[in-house]
């Protein structure tokens, strides 16, 4: 059981949205070397594949799976340039930093595109993207961040891809955060293009993303790539035809991820994994706002991901100071990624359960008295409905 590991301080718990704590079995995968070449190296490239279509419950005729090594913005970098022609037109719908990061992306890569902006706390609508498709014909595709954790949003998915469908556009997914801890089925739900990374909810180690892509769509892809190493078609070419990745495959990251896919569906797949995310979640809003603290959030809108809570209006908090005392004590956590106002996010995935989260709250609230602020002053002149 999750709860009851035991906590070493000398190895933090990490409270972000990944990289993020490992079970003893994933790191133990890490512990045996592997041919970047070898039949059986390939075998479980070609596994993992599979068993990431099936999480999606993407159909094998009319969708691929295609690995990327390097961050989650790696495998964004490939699936956009892949998926948009340079005369495509993409409306990125952003509210946070990770759809900033697409329309930079897309900026460089000299892509057109347009901009649905709505600020740090709230969603974008469907009525919004539905007005903004009827006024620009030359829209071709959207792009949306599913979980942006820059304030640990859960944005509209479904709804959003509904318009998208209706409207005849592409539309692209940045699931980074949310694959594998939210349910997310492009059968029900009409994604062309899913894109995660091996760190986040399935719990396995950094060094490579995914792409999960209509094939029609990876098709047109050939030769649009702006760079050698980033091309999606040539890597799922490569792979299709020798079972190999095109370049050095990060090996112990891909062992890794294959124990820590054999541990998800232990837990219950998708659904089990977001009801232990959920728990952490509520017992930590829970435990904070009984300190004082605000969520950025209204609940409606709070992901099992991470949350965000607004920093306390006392003058002796200090973040720098309260992230090092929480360190001291065996918690890593985020500081805010906010344009107009001071906080600090806490995540809720990785191998952590509601004892650890009960510890946690501990240790703030020690934290809190040993930096003298009032508890009493937690309470933020803003609240998530501002």
């Amino acid at each position: 059981m999750i709860d009851n590991v035991i906590h070493d301080v000398k190895e933090p718990y990490l409270l972000t949205p990944g990289p993020l704590t490992t079970s003893h079995a994933t790191k133990a995968a890490m512990m045996r070397d592997w041919g970047s070449w070898d039949e059986d190296f390939n075998q479980v490239t070609a596994s993992i594949r599979a068993q990431l279509l099936a999480m999606a419950e993407a159909p094998s005729d009319e969708y691929a799976c295609v690995p990327m090594q390097g961050s989650g913005t790696f495998a964004v970098e490939s699936a956009l340039a892949c998926a948009t022609d340079p005369n495509d037109k993409v409306l990125v719908l952003m509210n946070g930093a990770y759809g900033k990061r697409a329309a930079q992306l897309l900026d460089m890569m000299g892509r057109r595109y347009v901009t649905l902006d709505k600020g740090d706390y709230l969603p974008p609508q469907p009525k919004e993207v539905a007005a903004l498709l009827r006024q620009d014909s030359e829209i071709t595709t959207v792009f949306l961040v599913h979980c942006e954790t820059s304030s640990g949003i859960l944005n509209p998915l479904e709804s959003i891809a509904e318009v998208v469908r209706a409207h005849g556009k592409t539309l692209i997914v940045d699931a980074m955060s949310s694959f594998g801890g939210v349910p997310i089925s492009v059968v029900q739900t009409p994604i062309d293009v899913l894109i995660s990374s091996a760190n986040k909810c399935i719990e396995g180690v950094p060094g490579f993303g995914f792409v999960i892509i209509r094939q029609t769509l990876l098709a047109a892809g050939k030769g649009r790539a702006h760079s050698l190493s980033l091309d999606l078609h040539a890597q799922w070419d490569y792979m299709e035809r020798t079972g190999q990745w095109r370049f050095t495959p990060p090996t112990h990251s891909v062992v890794a991820f294959q124990a820590a896919l054999a541990q998800h569906r232990e837990e219950g797949g998708v659904a089990g994994r977001c009801a232990r995310y959920t728990r952490n979640r509520d017992a930590l809003v829970k435990g904070m706002q009984a300190l004082g603290f605000s969520t950025l959030l209204d609940d409606e809108w709070l992901s099992p991901i991470i949350t965000t809570f607004l920093s306390p209006s006392d003058p002796a908090f200090e973040f720098g100071v309260f992230y090092a005392t929480l360190k001291a004590r065996g918690f890593l956590i985020y500081p805010g990624k906010l344009t107009e106002v001071e906080s600090f996010r806490i995540g809720c995935i990785g191998q952590l359960g509601i004892t650890v989260i009960a510890q946690l709250l501990s240790a703030i609230q020690e934290a809190l008295t040993e930096m003298g602020v009032s508890l009493l002053a937690n309470l933020s002149a803003h609240s998530g409905s501002a």
